[in-house]
């Protein structure tokens, strides 16, 4: 196995690294045919837990032996499955419970090919049965997460004690993570959900929507609603999946039609835009947390959750005062996790990082009130951020948006779930995939699967810093390799403002780009058809010069040219790099530092 791994070895792209080897990347498809073996994942754990059910029922009194080598006893009896292992039972000494699932991940690949990234599931009516629940710890859940804005009390506490349940029977350490509803605008509750198509038009109201006639209604929580929004507005539903356009107002009801058409869900939440920009009125004012959100968590008390989770954190004050009552009426100590989702906690985010336990990302109402090109950056930020706190950091929404109706998800959303796994962050969550998607087993199945790929990606790497392979198939060549790796490492200490690269075929602006510098690439060539090429590389700003015999003529006329375009300004300090080869001369490679005069 370890020789095939080695074989199969793939260097992977990091916002600071090179891009893979070709060569290397070819050997790709055997690891492709390994993870879609492990969406097979979801049906051995059915059969695991169908055999532990029945081992369950013919446990014995007796120790039985176990499988280890070790021979460590094993506790048994009646709701005990024999494959979870009990170190000293029957002693004084202290034990230590394995699960069966880690048992086996840990026999089969050893300590370092274990995952390391835990998977949050949130539970809803696909994912609530004890079968499914069994099926998804099997799976790799490491922790379920009850949503209030969904269920009653009654519902949920009938799901946490299938989890309870589950842990005691099968040694399982399923964490349990209530999340509170939040106040900001959401929909009221809808006995289905709604297909929305384009054109269509919805009504909604802070009324009982039943009164209204013939048209659709949609109750809104939040009584404000119609002096916060104007006509032209729109009406942002669930982080983007359906968009609707302010028609008309009417006393208490808002008229709207369908821009981007989709599936309006039970509470799911509403932000206003109105000129590209969300619109932050009277529901700015809204307390993070409301009445309800009081009640739902003496009711995670009374229920000793390990987790509550505060939606719409905008500052510490928050969670400072939840985790005084928590201290005052909780004999058990629950870490809050503060989900950043809100245009208000992004310029908090350092405060509320330090005074929470942990921390939630969750992308998809974060996505509605910031642009979204923003979105990658300040994950990434966050991430890093958790990290230097040690505060553990989730990464929440659309990860596998596309497996809540198909069995596969798009190559995308793999890269995503990827990108994640190399920023380090402590944990994935699944929201709709496992809550109401079709296929919950098979949305966990991939999460573990590529997690786990992907740190033995990071491990091959040391943690970001991977070793660049020789290209070049010469001495002469391997040279100029060197040097543009040497002037990249240069400028990114100086803080060089560019690097200059002067090249006839786009070879040495290959290299440079491979090295991801922190700085652009000006690349000067005489050739169109090669400047058209480097136009595709990372970094690289092509040029076409007309070279002349004398390097420093062709550095000195491009300070002039670029000068004149404030494409640079004097002072500023370049590293300029180039193996212009003269006709019948030996070529001359340089690298230079050089202020702009």
């Amino acid at each position: 196995m370890d020789a095939m791994l080695l074989q199969g070895k793939v260097l992977m792209a990091h916002s600071t690294c090179p891009v893979a080897d070709l060569r290397q990347a070819a050997r790709l498809p055997h690891r492709c045919r390994n993870v879609r073996r492990s969406l097979n994942v979801s049906a051995q754990a059915a059969s695991v837990t169908a055999r532990q059910k029945a081992d369950t029922e013919t446990a014995k009194a007796e120790p039985t032996p176990s499988l280890d080598t070790t021979h460590v006893p094993i506790k048994t009896g009646k709701g005990t499955d024999p494959d979870h292992v009990a170190d000293g039972v029957g002693s004084s000494g202290p034990n230590i419970e394995v699960d069966s699932v880690l048992a086996k991940e840990l026999s089969e690949n050893g300590f370092r090919s274990t995952r390391r990234t835990k998977i949050i599931c949130t539970i809803g009516p696909k994912s609530s049965s004890e079968e499914m629940l069994a099926t998804l710890a099997a799976g790799g859940m490491n922790c379920a997460r009850l949503n209030m804005s969904h269920g009653d009390h009654e519902w949920h506490k009938t799901v946490i004690n299938r989890i309870r349940k589950l842990n005691k029977d099968n040694g399982y350490s399923v964490a349990i993570m209530m999340d509170t509803e939040g106040s900001e605008v959401h929909l009221n509750e809808l006995k289905q959900p709604q297909k929305a198509e384009a054109g269509e038009e919805f009504v909604l109201t802070i009324r009982n929507p039943a009164v209204i006639e013939g048209k659709k209604g949609l109750g809104v929580s939040y009584e404000a609603f119609v002096d916060d929004v104007q006509v032209g507005d729109h009406v942002v539903v669930d982080g983007g999946m359906v968009t609707l356009d302010v028609l008309e107002k009417a006393g208490p009801d808002v008229r709207c039609q369908v821009a981007d058409p989709g599936i309006i869900l039970s509470r799911a939440n509403l932000t206003f835009r109105r000129n590209g920009t969300i619109v932050r009125a009277r529901n700015s004012m809204l307390p993070v947390l409301s009445s309800k959100d009081w009640l739902d968590i003496d009711f995670a008390i009374q229920m000793d959750v390990d987790f509550i989770a505060v939606s719409f954190v905008k500052t510490a004050d928050v969670i400072n005062n939840l985790k005084s009552y928590l201290t005052s009426r909780s004999s058990k100590v629950i870490e809050i996790v503060a989900k950043i989702e809100s245009h208000d906690s992004v310029p908090n985010a350092q405060d509320i990082i330090e005074a929470s336990d942990a921390v939630m990302i969750a992308r998809g109402d974060l996505g509605a009130q910031i642009p979204l090109e923003d979105v990658p950056s300040v994950q990434k930020e966050i991430v890093m951020r958790c990290r230097q706190q040690g505060k553990p950091v989730i990464v929440a929404s659309h990860l596998l948006q596309s497996m809540i109706e198909y069995p596969t998800p798009t190559r995308a959303e793999v890269a995503d779930i990827s990108d994640v796994v190399r920023q380090r962050a402590d944990a994935l969550m699944l929201s709709g995939e496992s809550a109401a998607g079709a296929y919950p087993d098979k949305a966990v199945a991939v999460l573990r699967a590529v997690s786990g790929r992907i740190e033995e990606w990071c491990r091959q790497e040391k943690y970001g810093q991977i070793v660049l392979p020789n290209l070049a198939p010469s001495a002469d060549g391997r040279v100029s390799e060197e040097l543009c790796a040497s002037a990249s490492v240069m400028a990114n200490a100086l803080g060089a403002s560019a690097i200059f690269v002067y090249t006839r075929r786009g070879y040495m602006a290959n290299f440079l780009s491979r090295c991801r510098p922190d700085c652009p690439i000006f690349a000067f060539t005489d050739q169109q058809d090669v400047r058209q090429r480097m136009n595709l590389r990372w970094g690289v700003m092509p040029f076409r010069l007309d070279f002349s015999a004398n390097p420093e003529e062709n550095v000195d006329t491009t300070f002039k040219l670029l000068k004149r375009r404030d494409l640079v300004k004097e002072g500023e300090l370049v590293i300029v790099v180039s193996d212009i080869r003269p006709d019948d001369q030996s070529v001359v490679r340089s690298v230079q530092i050089r202020r702009v005069p």
